[in-house]
């Protein structure tokens, strides 16, 4: 249970970090960034998928980036929370990771459908043996009278 809420607070500090890295482009050429960002890859701008990001950035205003991180911090806050439930051995948290865990289920298995990948396998794996190991938590709490 306690590698679950590692996995989970890691998660939502990885995420805050994150959001909170996209405030550092409020009013900056986005575009511009992800250009510099491309070259620096050794990538072809020219080509078709960094053409895409360029074309992308140049859309994104200030107010969308506001929007995604505070997007962001929901999502952290969220994934924290759970880790420290989680860590605390609390039922709610063992819910709340049941819930989110399941969320993701049927996306993951569209993207295999799509095409599968080690990655994707792996990810629906984890995804799957994340929620087993709450679920079973639950249950055996359910089966003991405990909460």
């Amino acid at each position: 249970m306690r590698m679950v809420a590692l996995v989970e607070l890691a998660k939502g500090a990885l995420v805050l970090v994150a959001g909170a890295g996209l405030l550092a482009f409020t009013h900056r050429d986005v575009q511009a960034v992800v250009a510099e960002l491309i070259r620096h890859l050794h990538l072809n701008p020219a080509a078709r998928a960094p053409q895409i990001f360029i074309d992308l950035a140049g859309r994104i205003t200030s107010a969308d980036l506001w929007l995604l991180a505070l997007g962001a911090a929901a999502y952290a806050l969220m994934r924290l929370a759970e880790g420290y439930g989680l860590w605390q051995g609390r039922t709610w948290a063992a819910w709340l990771g049941v819930a989110s865990g399941l969320i993701y289920v049927p996306l993951e298995v569209a993207a295999l459908l799509k095409g599968v990948t080690p990655l994707k396998l792996t990810t629906l794996a984890v995804n799957l043996a994340v929620v087993a190991v709450l679920a079973d938590m639950l249950w055996q709490r359910r089966r003991s009278g405990a909460d």
